[in-house]
């Protein structure tokens, strides 16, 4: 079974529904003793990093989602959610993340103005995904994978990068380090494309 963190950012009826039709048995909670006993679990969110944080600390979600992470258990955070997997964003200021993966979350009109460009931002609409060589790919990703991003702030290539989109900039659309994984990609908005990353996810 797999547990989707319900914290009070965005609606998870796509998700949930996504879930249902790659035939997996899913539960939306926001108590941890019931997301505790799930296989797996996903952190999902749209919004602002800093009331993510915020809400899912008032539930105290954060220290589970860490001691969860701690089981070795498999944890994914889709767009937002995955950026709340991070060291910590510069939206709004500094807020500190989970932690869970070492990096920043950076705002992505700021490296597009430092190389000239002009690219829309929010970065929103499909895009290919670039599989990094040497990299673990436990979604089983393939190379030109097309998925539907919504995002202002970006996690640059790095050591965590599995799969980047070309925006300009290298845009990190998958991460990961040991049983964390990020999508900064709606898998839940990118058709069968997506429905096989879920499937992939639930398999772990």
């Amino acid at each position: 079974m797999t547990g989707v963190i319900d914290y009070g950012v965005g609606n998870l009826f796509s998700l949930m529904s996504s879930l249902k039709a790659v035939g997996e048995k899913a539960v939306l909670s926001s108590d941890p003793s019931v997301l505790s006993g799930c296989d797996r679990i996903i952190l999902p969110g749209v919004g602002a990093f800093r009331a993510a944080m915020d809400k899912l600390k008032e539930k105290n979600l954060d220290a589970f989602v860490k001691r969860y992470a701690a089981t070795g258990k498999s944890v994914m955070g889709i767009c937002l959610g995955m950026q709340l997997l991070f060291d910590r964003s510069y939206e709004f200021g500094v807020t500190e993340g989970l932690g869970l993966i070492r990096g920043e979350v950076l705002p992505l009109e700021d490296a597009l103005r430092q190389k000239g460009l002009d690219y829309k931002v929010p970065h929103m609409g499909w895009n290919a995904l670039n599989l990094v060589n040497g990299q673990n790919n436990d979604l089983k990703l393939k190379q030109g994978d097309f998925v539907y991003y919504v995002h202002s702030f970006y996690a640059p290539e790095g050591d965590y990068t599995v799969a980047y989109s070309d925006y300009g900039v290298p845009v990190t659309g998958v991460a990961a380090a040991k049983n964390v994984i990020g999508c900064q990609f709606h898998p839940e908005k990118s058709g069968k494309v997506g429905l096989d990353i879920l499937k992939a996810f639930c398999a772990l």
